[in-house]
């Protein structure tokens, strides 16, 4: 039985999903819930990005112990500085530089020639290594590369130091077949790569992101780079949990497994999706909700008889949690704690003080609260920790005869400032008042939805809000049992996200 190794870039690649912005609170918490979901690595970043990305991935690589962290670099050594630097608390620090090796790449991006691109790899990796044990290659766009040239950076990199390589298909345009003969022929024609780990990176654009990572695995590849739910630029990246369960239920074919502990997944997954602030499909595999739902007169009868016949594997293997008791308003703190844990949260003593209080306060209010209320809660709590503005007061005035208007107060950090717009309805007027608050006269409002967390009169509103402009698009989420207020909570969420973007 080989063990495939299961590096994690949600927090690096995933967060390049358009509107997704993880605070440093969110990625702090996601990186401790990977490091109990087992993986091998986590690519926290690219701290030559922005100031924030180094800061979140030197705070992770303080934190976490018990797996890789992995930093992104460019092949430049303002780059690579960067990440060395962010890794420096790291206990086992990788540095990944990476250079495009296909003709479009190199012609209409890098503008610069084939040999100019493998000295500057030859340089970078050589750099990289002088600073940090382990440092990973990666050819970008090595499926639509000339493979002859790709062998060839792929060995220059080898010569260079690189412990690791990393064969990506950037834009997701291989096919299983040909991304495993590919994997093949590197291994058979790129000299040296056979003693390296071999890594793949699959986009999903055609929707064959997991199974080019299995067939890669099958020709040969030990190291798969994947993000939970299959976060990403355009159509995401190989799903971590797909890629995880694949492995350990067709353990019988692919002779191979993960260290992943799969009764982690479903509460990795729920997390990421609420911090990201994207749903996941109900259809979606392994962790969407109806993944284990029988709605058929058929499957049902099957089910009753035997699991066997309509689930090849058991909802308890990936986490679903079947515990029945009730958090309410007698609750106690303890008794929350121990629930923020089995949910996979590890707030400091502050900040469980903090959701605590918010949620008796809905407890006070709601026959019995949810773990689906208490993520939203942790949620609410986390977005506000990096804010620079919060709610101080609101009136809405509105009627089916008058124009709306909204007043609005906004807390940032010892001044309030307080202004007043009108708008269509009640929630165009506090957003079209938040705006003048923040100066963000060029923010636009992309999309804006509302939910119930959960079923029943006193459930809460969720609000998630996309916006727009020049600084990029940022989404933002709030939660109360006042649709009014929860959507002016997510507008504020967004515009902080909007106001960090800026500086």
């Amino acid at each position: 039985m080989r063990y495939i190794e299961i590096l994690d870039t949600t927090l690096r690649d995933g967060e390049q999903t358009p509107g997704v912005r993880f605070s440093l609170s969110h990625k702090i918490e996601t990186a401790k819930q990977l490091e109990r979901l087992g993986v091998d690595a986590i690519e926290a970043g690219f701290p030559a990005a922005s100031k924030e990305d180094a800061e979140a991935v030197s705070a992770i690589a303080r934190e976490v112990r018990g797996c890789s962290i992995q930093a992104l670099a460019r092949c430049t050594k303002s780059d690579i500085d960067a990440a060395a630097e962010a890794l420096r608390d790291a206990e086992d620090p990788i540095i990944h530089v990476f250079l495009a090796t296909s003709p479009v790449h190199l012609s209409y991006k890098l503008k610069i020639t084939e040999d100019e691109a493998i000295a500057r790899i030859g340089e970078a990796v050589r750099y990289a290594k002088s600073l940090c044990k382990t440092v990973q290659f990666s050819p970008e766009d090595a499926t639509r590369s000339d493979r002859d040239f790709l062998c060839l950076a792929v060995k220059t990199a080898i010569a260079a130091g690189a412990d690791i390589i990393n064969v990506p298909d950037t834009v997701g345009y291989s096919v299983p077949e040909e991304f495993a003969d590919l994997i093949s022929y590197l291994l058979k024609n790129a000299e040296g790569l056979s003693e390296k780990k071999l890594s793949v990176h699959c986009h999903n654009d055609l929707g064959l992101a997991v199974a080019n990572s299995i067939c890669a695995v099958r020709a040969g590849a030990i190291r798969i780079e994947c993000a939970v739910n299959g976060i990403g630029e355009r159509a995401g990246n190989a799903s971590l949990e797909e890629i995880v369960m694949a492995l350990r239920v067709r353990r019988d074919f692919n002779a191979c497994d993960t260290r992943i502990n799969s009764r982690e997944i479903l509460r990795t997954s729920r997390m990421v999706s609420s911090f990201a602030g994207y749903d996941v499909a109900l259809n979606k595999a392994i962790v969407g909700q109806n993944a284990f739902a029988h709605e058929s007169g058929i499957h049902q009868h099957g089910m009753m008889e035997n699991r066997c016949t309509y689930e090849i594997m058991d909802p308890e293997d990936i986490g679903a949690d079947k515990s029945t008791m009730v958090l309410g308003k007698l609750s106690g703190r303890h008794a929350y704690s121990e629930r923020l844990e089995t949910l996979g949260y590890a707030l400091d003593p502050k900040g469980v003080d903090a959701t605590f209080a918010r949620f008796k306060e809905i407890a006070a209010k709601k026959v019995a609260v949810t773990d689906s209320d208490i993520r939203a809660i942790v949620n609410e709590y986390l977005d506000g920790i990096e804010g620079k503005y919060w709610i101080d007061t609101f009136q809405i005035q509105s009627g089916n005869h008058m124009k709306a208007m909204a007043l609005v107060s906004l807390k940032a950090g010892d001044e309030i400032f307080t202004e007043s717009a009108p708008g269509e309805g009640p929630i165009d007027a506090a957003f079209n008042t938040i705006n003048r608050i923040a100066g963000a006269d060029d923010v636009h409002l992309e999309s804006y939805n509302l939910k119930a967390v959960t079923e029943g009169a006193d459930a809460l509103g969720e609000v998630k809000v996309k916006i727009s402009s020049d600084r990029g698009a940022f989404t933002g989420r709030g939660v109360s049992a006042d649709v009014i207020k929860a959507s002016i909570k997510a507008y504020v969420n967004a515009i902080n996200k909007w106001t960090r973007a800026g500086k």
